[in-house]
């Protein structure tokens, strides 16, 4: 793993955009992961290790989490300022197209990018996250989002454990490795969730209203996998229906019994993964010929 940063504009001056590299520096083919509100990058730390046979995989801190500068008071933490700061990462990477993953907020940024006019987004894998977000999913996350205090790792792992919810499958060492990589020292004995507190206020002022990402997500065009947790609340079977019905050869990859969001971390979600993307990849050359 190689880590690599690069500075990103915003109106009062320039942030640091942290990002994580996977596999062969000079493969053409990259993969770009983005994690979920208040998560980060190191969340993919397995899944690209697999993928990194076959792609350059890199995993951006989005501003405000991980390793990432946090955004100066008065710069809003929303989804233009993501897209900026995606598209200088992109500039960055030197390449003409890159295949996409994104955990609910990461997808969210991706259709947004896939949507645009000439976008380089070549395949998008959205992961627990669709056309529509009502807001009873959103006052919960709200809820849990906050400037949290721990008196060890151990606690936030434990908070982890009881707030995660679809991540129960995941082994004591996966729960350490999040609970590592999750967390940031305040004071001597004293750590928190490693993501700006700004985040969650902001998160609060949206939360009384739905999101209907229809409109942007019936512009994109490139080949589409869509990971469902049965149980989720973000991502309802009223939505996964709507999107089979408006694009019926969108992929669907159904996790029974699985609510928001799956980690990415368990064996067959990174096989469901890794499969999806070389058979496109696979199609793509063959109508290329």
């Amino acid at each position: 793993m190689r880590t690599r940063s690069v500075m990103a504009l915003d109106p009062l001056g320039f942030h640091r955009v942290v990002y994580h590299e996977w596999g062969d520096a000079d493969n053409d083919r990259v993969l770009v992961c983005v994690h979920g509100l208040a998560r980060n990058s190191r969340d993919f730390d397995e899944l690209a290790r697999a993928l990194s046979r076959d792609y350059r995989v890199v995993c951006p801190d989005m501003p405000g989490r991980g390793k990432s500068d946090w955004l100066a008071p008065g710069v809003n933490y929303d989804i233009p300022r993501y897209l900026s700061d995606m598209a200088t990462l992109l500039a960055r990477l030197d390449v003409d197209q890159v295949d996409w993953i994104g955990t609910s907020m990461g997808g969210i940024i991706g259709t947004c990018l896939a949507a645009l006019p000439n976008s380089p987004i070549r395949s998008l894998v959205l992961n627990d996250i669709g056309c529509f977000v009502g807001k009873a999913a959103l006052q919960r996350i709200a809820e849990y989002l906050g400037d949290h205090r721990f008196d060890s790792v151990a606690a936030v792992e434990q908070y982890m454990r009881t707030t995660y919810t679809a991540y129960q499958g995941l082994s004591n060492k996966q729960w350490q490795h999040l609970a590592r990589y999750g967390q940031r020292r305040i004071s001597d004995g004293q750590y928190g969730l490693h993501y700006d507190p700004r985040i969650a206020e902001q998160s609060r002022e949206i939360q009384d209203q739905d999101i209907d990402l229809e409109p942007v997500w019936s512009q994109v065009n490139c080949p589409q996998m869509l990971i469902w947790g049965d149980k989720s609340d973000v991502l309802t079977a009223n939505t996964v229906e709507r999107m089979q019905q408006l694009r019926p050869d969108m992929d669907l990859y159904r996790i029974p019994g699985m609510t928001h969001a799956p980690s990415l971390m368990e064996t067959e979600q990174i096989t469901a993964i890794q499969r999806w993307l070389r058979d496109n990849r696979v199609k793509n050359q063959g109508a290329k010929r």
